[in-house]
């Protein structure tokens, strides 16, 4: 990737990822997403650091109605082509926001951030509090961040907080009497470094409900 200034701000750090190399992602979704979400009523659904959209392609794919949102104009275009190729571009809304200073309008039925987690500046609080908001009644959100580095990691590329079980929930503030907790976890995956050191990463899920008022 094109070196950029220390000054670079995140939309040109995240932007030059996309734009200077070719497909980043594998283009399958998350597994963790397909683990918790599979088993939900299709609706609509927000997709926060979209990438390049395997996530929203598959929730499209199994009929719900998807905004993905992404900071990099690059990623999205690959996204919408990706979502094109296999038929659901009529069921995806692409937006750019810039999470943290901007955000998408409306409720869902489900608010997916997978791994939102960044080695330039993320207000992740303000973005994770912004994502419970944007569920409607009834509605999920679901989290998947990273719980710390590979276990091959010994030289950590940059200095990294990583969020706790209970931290995260703390942070949220959400109201126990308006809100159920449906998982909770650390799953440990294998993880093998470029050099083909195998290992494990950890990675910490949550998945909540917001009650209906009307039941």
């Amino acid at each position: 990737m094109t070196d950029l200034p220390a000054t670079a701000t995140a939309a040109e750090f995240w932007e030059a990822r996309y734009r200077d190399t070719g497909r980043v992602w594998s283009g399958r979704p998350n597994p963790l997403l397909v683990r918790e979400a599979s088993d939900l009523a299709p609706g609509t659904a927000l997709d926060l650091g979209c990438g390049e959209g395997a996530d929203a392609v598959w929730l499209a794919s199994r009929g719900w109605r998807v905004t993905g949102v992404d900071i990099s104009a690059t990623a999205l275009d690959r996204a919408a082509a990706h979502a094109a190729e296999v038929g659901v571009g009529d069921r995806v809304a692409w937006e750019r926001h810039e999470l943290g200073h901007s955000f998408p309008e409306g409720s869902f039925d489900l608010v997916s951030a997978q791994y939102l987690q960044s080695p330039v500046a993320l207000d992740q609080q303000t973005v994770l509090r912004a994502a419970a908001r944007a569920v409607g009644e009834g509605g999920t959100l679901l989290l998947v961040l990273h719980a710390g580095w590979p276990s091959w990691q010994t030289e950590p590329p940059f200095d990294a907080v990583f969020p706790t079980l209970d931290g995260v929930l703390a942070e949220l503030g959400l109201p126990a009497d308006e809100w159920t907790v449906g998982a909770k976890e650390t799953v440990r995956r294998p993880s093998s470094s470029p050099q083909g050191v195998e290992g494990f990463r950890e990675d910490h899920v949550w998945r909540l409900r917001r009650d209906d008022a009307s039941v």
